[in-house]
């Protein structure tokens, strides 16, 4: 069963990049996440980051930082809703959302009873209404699926979401400066990771760690930037 659910795994990561390109030569840059979810038909092993568990960097971090957290928190890219379950656990009243429709009704279906809000909106537009209303904004590996002018708006639009006082947690891949990657994931720099700091927010931890990527190792950083009260 690991075996066949391996090499699903496999071929979904291998269509991928012919799906991003696709949608990026039809300019649709964002249709790409929808059309993975829809020919995943269900099958979660062909949908490359939906790993039916909270990622192990957040919930390292949830086990650090305790059980019990009050206010808002925003989810960015929920996917199948996973991280977003993993907040809601903690106390926090969460919104979830993603580009893909197809995601947010599968989310909600896997989580019928749940209390987050799982909701279909951008990364590069959020509704107006979000704007610094959240205590707790969690991003991961949702920049490091966009690449060029995307990932150029995103980053603003992320930090822009952030209430005074509040936190921006983001995990993802990091990459070398000097590295190229052709098609997604598009890891981050450290250059790239720093930029909220140049939109109103200070890092207040940083942390490097290495997760199983198949059958190589990726490097991975947490880092919690917190804007200024």
């Amino acid at each position: 069963m690991a075996e066949e659910f391996a090499s699903r795994r496999r071929r979904a990561r291998e269509r991928t990049g012919s799906i991003q390109a696709q949608a990026e030569a039809r300019g649709d840059p964002l249709g790409w996440f929808d059309e993975v979810y829809r020919r995943a038909e269900g099958d979660t092993a062909m949908v490359p980051w939906a790993d039916e568990e909270t990622h192990p960097g957040l919930a390292e971090w949830i086990a650090r930082s305790g059980t019990i957290h009050e206010g808002r928190a925003l989810d960015v890219g929920c996917g199948l809703g996973d991280n977003a379950e993993a907040l809601a656990a903690t106390g926090y009243d969460v919104t979830a959302f993603d580009v893909s429709p197809i995601a947010v009704q599968w989310a909600a279906r896997r989580f019928p009873h749940s209390s987050v809000n799982y909701v279909v909106a951008s990364v590069l537009d959020p509704p107006s209404d979000w704007i610094g209303k959240f205590d707790l904004v969690h991003e991961t590996y949702t920049l490091q699926a966009l690449t060029g002018p995307q990932r150029d708006v995103a980053f603003p639009a992320i930090a822009s979401l952030v209430a005074p006082g509040g936190m921006l947690l983001v995990i993802g891949r990091i990459r070398d400066e000097a590295d190229e990657v052709e098609s997604p994931p598009w890891p981050l720099t450290r250059s790239e990771f720093m930029r909220f700091e140049l939109l109103g927010l200070t890092a207040r931890a940083y942390q490097s760690f290495t997760l199983q990527d198949g059958k190589d190792s990726a490097a991975h950083v947490r880092v919690m930037f917190e804007r200024p009260g």
